[in-house]
């Protein structure tokens, strides 16, 4: 009996398996897929995702197989052919050569985009060498539940029983139907697409310069080209109505004679949805199957990432007893509203790409007049408000600046400082309840010790005067107080459903 069932092997599958292994849980994944994904479906990792994947130690290996922009990199860009945008002769401005500077609200930092294809491959590997079972060709043909446990009949025949079962199977989940759980929002928005991967030596085409999305306007190949790996691989969006083909992709970019390799083609369209409930007894949907988010912001993959993550720890302390099942109720109450403001933000910069793309004082100003707010809001800059949390504080003191929406409020991420030059506050939690309080806190370091709490004496700035912060395993802020001590032992009590 595998102790948690994982229904979809992509990237938050992958991701849900690999957190669930980090806290010594048994995961069994399956996916109708034969085998891993080959085809990118997405390039943006957000430095909430890296967050997480410095926590499972991962951070370094997606780092290796991310793709490092070139030094002209120009973000989104938009002319008939790429031929048309004429780029070699574009001069190179010197600030686009200069490397990024450490972000000041995050530790986490890829080196440029990462093919998702390239993400999933390293999250199989590290769910495989910890214990998790992935299982390829294997769909799920029924599902019943009951107070105990979770039965799911395969369609070879077998049987499986689990503790809890997690839906990542996508927007079209099919246990999402089977427990008739419904979804709102627009649904499909726009035009069917084709994703064509290909093959091709663009270089006389863009000079030093690269790019991140390049809009063609050729009324005869209309799409949208997305750099994969900055060299040879691309992807071009078209509408399904044209065939794609060597020739098709040729007169998008405006280079007759171009020698074209098609890799692949993917049939998909841009869908704007929210399921109802994100859990039914013992079954939760995280990721697609949860929420589909459009793709303009790079929220839908990152926002599953974090479901699996915020559900992980839960899961964990839920099965070795440490938590009542009252802890799991926490998951839609903290993950839904994230989701409904990810769809939201997508779906405003969908219908105006420059809320996203667009820099400046401007740009600030035009988000706020739209309702808009800055992506790294959306990333990190959300609040839990659950019983998972004691007194939180939903509001936001800026929908602009992170640093700011950061303030050490109950239910926001816990702030990012550097304590030696390799190790920041969030590496402290470890995965864990901790406590922080100042240097010299003696009483609150000893109530921590009596409970076998860890704990840091770190001199931050957001926290109370004599207080402390108590952060989840998540890094999430559970508690912020500048009272006694005392109250330390029935406060975790309560966040773990015993209070």
């Amino acid at each position: 009996m595998s102790e948690v069932l994982i229904v979809g092997g992509g990237t938050v599958g992958l991701s849900a398996a690999v957190f669930l292994a980090h806290h010594g849980v048994r995961a069994h994944v399956i996916e109708r897929a034969a085998g891993p994904h080959r085809h990118p479906r997405a390039t943006g990792v957000g430095f909430r995702t890296v967050e997480l994947l410095r926590e499972v130690g991962l951070a370094q290996a997606v780092d290796a197989v991310a793709v490092e922009p070139a030094a002209g990199t120009l973000g989104r860009i938009s002319a008939e052919t790429l031929a048309a945008a004429d780029l070699p002769s574009r001069p190179l401005g010197p600030e686009l050569a200069q490397p990024a500077a450490r972000t000041p609200y995050t530790p986490g930092s890829l080196r440029g985009t990462c093919p998702q294809n390239r993400l999933e491959a390293v999250l199989l590997d590290a769910a495989r060498a910890r214990g998790a079972l992935i299982e390829y060709g294997t769909e799920l043909a029924a599902l019943e539940q009951d107070t105990h446990r979770v039965t799911a009949v395969l369609t070879d025949g077998r049987t499986i029983h689990a503790d809890y079962l997690i839906a990542a199977d996508g927007a079209r989940s099919a246990v999402r139907s089977a427990l008739g759980i419904a979804t709102t929002g627009p649904g499909a928005l726009g035009q069917a697409m084709n994703n064509t991967l290909f093959r091709a030596d663009l270089r006389p085409l863009l000079g030093p310069h690269g790019f991140i999305v390049c809009e063609l306007t050729n009324p005869q190949a209309p799409g949208t080209l997305i750099t994969i790996d900055g060299d040879k691989e691309w992807t071009l969006h078209t509408d399904r109505a044209l065939v794609p083909t060597p020739e098709l992709i040729r007169t998008a970019l405006g280079a007759p004679g171009l020698d074209i390799e098609i890799v692949s083609t993917m049939p998909w369209r841009v869908r704007g949805q929210i399921a109802d409930r994100f859990r039914t007894g013992r079954t939760f949907l995280v990721g697609d199957a949860a929420h589909a988010i459009p793709p303009m912001g790079a929220f839908g993959m990152n926002t599953g990432i974090a479901d699996a993550h915020n559900l992980a720890w839960k899961l964990a302390l839920a099965l070795r007893g440490q938590a009542t099942p009252a802890l799991l109720d926490t998951y839609e109450a903290e993950r839904r509203p994230v989701a409904r403001l990810a769809l939201d933000q997508a779906i405003l910069r969908l219908r105006d790409p420059a809320l996203h793309w667009d820099r400046g004082a401007a740009s600030a100003r035009a988000r706020a007049e739209a309702g808009a707010v800055n992506a790294p809001i959306v990333h990190a800059g959300y609040r839990y408000v659950s019983a998972s949390v004691i007194d939180p504080v939903p509001e936001l003191p800026s929908t602009e600046d992170l640093t700011i929406a950061l303030d050490g409020a109950p239910g926001s991420r816990l702030p990012h400082h550097w304590v030696t030059e390799d190790v920041s506050t969030l590496d402290m939690v470890a995965s864990r309840f901790t406590l922080f309080t100042a240097p010299g806190n003696t009483a609150w370091l000893a109530a921590a010790a009596d409970l076998r709490l860890p704990a840091h004496a770190v001199d931050l700035p957001e926290l109370p005067v004599g207080g402390a912060f108590l952060v989840r395993p998540d890094g999430f802020i559970a508690w912020r107080t500048a009272g006694s001590p005392d109250h330390l032992g029935p406060v975790l009590a309560r966040l773990l459903g015993h209070g």
